[in-house]
């Protein structure tokens, strides 16, 4: 289990100001954003999927546990938030036992969301998604260890006809069911942004960050976010450039997409030096 003295540094960051918490998906980008002075990071579901050759949450519990163990071990005197999905249950009971089986990793955080996974139902009802904020609540404080609980609202990801309203019913039920932390992905304009974070009735809100939406940190903060992370979108902006150099090859029989490609410095140093101070 984490320690203590980890989890109240990542509380502290949530009391006042904003910081960004970034989404490595793999030991080596773990303690990369690790030297670049990051305080806090969390894993990424679809990150790690694409490492396994698997579509987003198609990832097993088991195996996603196993990775997020992993990032913790990684990054050791790093709070590391988890990205634990749905809580892999439906019912109540078996998010509060999947929880405690995440927060046995040593994360400091993680976070639970309302989506199903399911096209045909894509969120749960209102209230069995209240139920399992409330069981997840229950789950972490049984375990005494203080893990924060982020609790998501997925309207805008899953094609709610009315995705803001739909957010702030839910981030304003979850607050008041025992989140620290409340979360709605998906919003993209400074108003709907600052509509989240009033729902959330002065509980610290974290703001995604997927895309270049005009956005500067210092502009969400200023909308009252108190963290933002950015979910697969480094992962994504690896694979992108990974995307394009290979269509060239294949359809071009062309190299230009190593263009901006850049030396293997800084990697190896920083690489050679941080496995040094790990030893």
């Amino acid at each position: 289990m984490v320690s203590p003295q980890l989890i109240d540094r990542f509380r502290a960051l949530h009391q006042s100001g904003c910081f960004v918490m970034p989404n490595p998906w793999d030991i080596g980008s773990a303690r990369w954003l690790r030297g670049q002075g990051f305080q806090a990071l969390a894993t990424t579901s679809a990150g790690f999927a694409f490492t396994q050759g698997r579509a987003d949450q198609d990832v097993p519990r088991d195996m996603m546990l196993a990775h997020i163990a992993e990032m913790v071990n990684a990054v050791p005197d790093v709070p590391i938030n988890a990205d634990f999905e749905n809580g892999y249950a439906d019912t109540p009971d078996g998010v509060a036992a999947n929880v405690k089986l995440c927060v046995a990793t040593g994360v400091a955080g993680l976070s639970i969301e309302d989506a199903t996974g399911r096209s045909e139902d894509p969120l749960y009802p209102f209230d069995l998604a209240v139920q399992r904020v409330r069981a997840a609540r229950r789950a972490i404080d049984e375990t005494g260890s203080g893990v924060l609980l982020t609790a998501r609202a997925e309207c805008f990801l899953t094609g709610h006809p009315d995705p803001l309203a739909e957010s702030v019913r839910r981030i304003a039920a979850y607050a008041q069911a025992g989140a620290d932390v409340l979360y709605a992905p998906g919003p993209k304009t400074s108003d709907d942004i600052a509509t989240i974070v009033a729902a959330a009735d002065g509980k610290p809100v974290n703001t995604l960050v997927y895309g270049d939406f005009g956005l500067r940190v210092v502009d969400i903060a200023a909308l009252g976010t108190r963290r933002i992370s950015i979910g697969g979108a480094l992962a994504r902006a690896a694979w992108a450039a990974f995307i394009e150099a290979t269509r060239l090859i294949r359809d071009e029989g062309s190299f230009a997409g190593f263009a901006a490609n850049g030396a293997s410095s800084p990697l190896n140093p920083f690489f050679g030096d941080d496995l040094k101070a790990r030893s």
